[in-house]
């Protein structure tokens, strides 16, 4: 995994999305296939889109309070924040110029 993909839980989750750089946060478990399969998306999103967008993840099997809070029913589901504040949310599995296009319209 990118070394720019920051891991989130309780105590580092609001500072991570405080800022005025768009932050997507990625609500996934290890055992789900289409999270794994999403990784290296992004991955290579996280360095295409440095300066313009900053990637995290949430292991839903140890934050569970974070998916509740945020209405994850479903993973892989990712959010996308600006200054503290959701502006879009994508469930499922994407190909990367689908979320890429998506991202692009937001940031």
């Amino acid at each position: 995994m990118s070394e720019k993909i920051a891991h989130l839980d309780t105590a580092n989750f609001e500072t991570a999305v405080a800022g005025s750089t768009p932050t997507l946060v990625d609500f996934w478990a290890p055992w789900c296939g289409p999270c794994k399969a999403i990784a290296p998306i992004l991955d290579e999103l996280s360095g295409e889109l440095d300066g313009k967008l900053k990637i995290a993840k949430v292991n839903v099997d140890d934050n569970g309070e974070l998916a509740a809070k945020f209405g994850v029913r479903g993973i892989p589901t990712m959010i996308l924040f600006k200054d503290g504040q959701k502006i879009d949310q994508y469930v499922g599995m994407m190909d990367k110029n689908s979320l890429k296009t998506k991202l692009a319209a937001k940031i």
